[in-house]
């Protein structure tokens, strides 16, 4: 069987089911982040990483490439509802690639872990035969002490996501915002019973969300925040959007949309949906990018 033949989800769970766990770990590899226990609290863990021609081409800027290389790790972090806190970088390049673009690419990583208030502290460098490849490692913390999975969802559960969605190809793949605060007032003032970031779009990552909590879900189309110019297919499929996905109660969400606005006056909260105890979703949602399937 070619990766191509069993597609990026059944490969990553026949890697990782294998992998050795003591009892540290809380959450161990499939979602955003692990989770370990690290004396005197928990400890996120995150790797990350972006590949010329699949992430990114050599004619974009590399302050974006690096910008984007940080945030998307940065991204899953706020996730589980935590923040980032130190960053490791390995960057595989070809002997001859500018200085120039690396310093670029560097200005970028800097930029993002300024903003997002984190450390970069150290890493590897090492020689490409064919391409650029930048991996991130990245560690979090849960400033209210507590985490949110994708595996928590509960039939008639609220499903909401932030922000728009679709024409990540546009450019906004490459300069996106990671949710950290929104993330982490909601983990804070709010019982979410799951969450995640949507990274390879709507059409696959709500289904995999579900998966995770046993549960089904109802998505209403005509519901979806979309981006100017965008389709309800593009919504769900182009993917990259790095917006918050994430469910409730009924009567937590309707408090949440109550008070939103306020917290948060600039960017959209839209209720999409809902769990069901049916295992078959209902509603079309198709689309979205798999690694191994193009």
């Amino acid at each position: 069987m070619t990766l191509a033949e069993a597609g990026e989800d059944q490969v990553v769970a026949q890697l990782v089911k294998a992998l050795p766990n003591d009892a540290r770990v809380l959450v161990r590899a499939g979602d955003d982040c692990a989770v370990v226990r690290h004396e005197p609290g928990l400890l996120l863990l995150k790797t990350d990483c972006v590949i010329e021609d699949v992430h990114f081409t050599r004619a974009s800027s590399p302050r974006a490439i690096g910008w984007k290389a940080l945030c998307r790790a940065i991204s899953d972090v706020a996730a589980m509802g935590g923040r980032p806190g130190d960053g490791l970088i390995t960057l595989a390049v070809p002997p001859s690639l500018q200085l120039s673009w690396v310093r670029g690419l560097y200005a970028g990583l800097r930029r993002a872990a300024e903003t997002y208030r984190m450390n970069l502290v150290g890493g590897e460098t090492a020689r490409s035969l064919n391409g650029i490849f930048i991996s991130v490692a990245l560690t979090g913390y849960l400033p209210s002490g507590r985490y949110v999975t994708r595996a928590g969802g509960r039939p008639g559960d609220s499903i909401f996501v932030t922000g728009k969605l679709g024409g990540s190809l546009a450019g906004r793949h490459l300069r996106f915002e990671p949710r950290v605060e929104e993330a982490v007032w909601l983990n804070e003032n709010f019982h979410l019973h799951a969450m995640m970031d949507l990274s390879d779009g709507l059409a696959k990552d709500l289904p995999r969300l579900a998966r995770a909590s046993g549960v089904g879900f109802r998505l209403d189309r005509a519901a979806l925040p979309l981006n100017r110019g965008c389709t309800a297919d593009q919504g769900l499929g182009d993917g990259e959007d790095y917006e918050l996905l994430f469910t409730t109660a009924l009567e937590e969400g309707t408090r949440l949309q109550a008070v939103w606005a306020q917290a948060f006056p600039r960017l959209k909260l839209s209720r999409i949906g809902e769990l069901t105890a049916a295992r078959t979703p209902v509603g079309r949602a198709r689309g979205g990018y798999d690694h191994f399937r193009l």
